[in-house]
């Protein structure tokens, strides 16, 4: 066994400080109640209070929320039907073109996306707002979606839907009832996957949103251009504390559910012995 030398431990230390001890710095600035963000005047939280009456980063923040609700549910379910194609419709004719149609958003820079995706709806004289917002994002991040999906109806047993055909279900109750549960873990990564790459996009976004509709980090983007205030210190701040929750609930579960599947392999041969 590979033993943990001290040039390993000094790269993971420097590794770890460079990624965040900006985030530290950001969280303790945003307690400052100095408005100069680079001058530390006392501890305060008002600034977690302007945040709450600046309607302009609330509206923002509501819209981000309905276009990454709705872009990633469109995205699960077109890329996933996607996937099915892909995996379980053999060779076909087009087959090479659908397969690049799908993925392309993959190596296509987002900068070439955003706009192409506005020349497109400037053509067919669509409005720019939320929906065309919504129409970009789903998009780009399906293809994520059928990524993952694919990945694994490959290695999917379709003797299982055999079975259920051969009990008398049709294939659409098959693919219902049997194999949507069995790969439901990759969908709801695929639709975690798109909801957060429709949360942080900034340059599609910035292509295809109009008057009406401003998503957050286009917001903090045009703020930042003017300077960094501690509101948006507090705003990243609850990003954070936001994300830190979620990833370590999601641990806390993914642990509670592999000692509980451990105990019942336990208790399983046991009972056999």
């Amino acid at each position: 066994m590979r033993r943990f030398s001290w040039f390993n431990a000094t790269a993971l230390t420097l590794g770890f400080a460079f990624l965040y001890i900006p985030m530290v710095i950001l969280v303790i600035y945003s307690f400052n109640s100095s408005k100069l963000v680079t001058v530390w005047a006392g501890f305060s939280t008002k600034w977690y209070g302007e945040l709450v009456q600046n309607e302009a980063f609330l509206n923002a923040a509501w819209v981000t929320v309905k276009v990454a609700v709705a872009s990633s549910t469109l995205a699960t379910v077109l890329g996933t039907m996607g996937a099915y194609v892909m995996v379980r419709a053999g060779r076909f004719r087009g087959r090479t073109l659908f397969s690049g149609m799908i993925y392309a958003p993959l190596v296509m820079p987002e900068v070439i996306t955003g706009l192409s995706l506005l020349l497109l709806f400037i053509g067919i004289g669509l409005d720019r707002g939320i929906f065309t917002i919504i129409l970009a994002h789903t998009t780009f991040s399906m293809c994520y979606v059928s990524v993952v999906v694919s990945s694994r109806l490959v290695s999917f047993d379709r003797s299982l839907e055999e079975a259920a055909l051969d009990l008398g279900c049709s294939a659409f109750e098959a693919f219902r009832l049997v194999t949507l549960p069995i790969i439901a873990p990759a969908v709801i990564s695929g639709w975690l996957l798109a909801f957060t790459l429709s949360l942080d996009d900034l340059v599609i976004a910035s292509f295809t949103s109009g008057p009406s509709a401003t998503t957050l980090p286009i917001k903090i983007f045009s703020a930042v251009r003017l300077g960094v205030s501690p509101e948006i210190n507090a705003l990243s701040t609850i990003m954070i504390a936001i994300v830190t929750v979620g990833v370590i609930s999601a641990s806390l579960i993914s642990k509670r559910a592999a000692v509980k599947q451990m105990a019942e392999e336990k208790a399983a041969e046991r009972a056999e012995a």
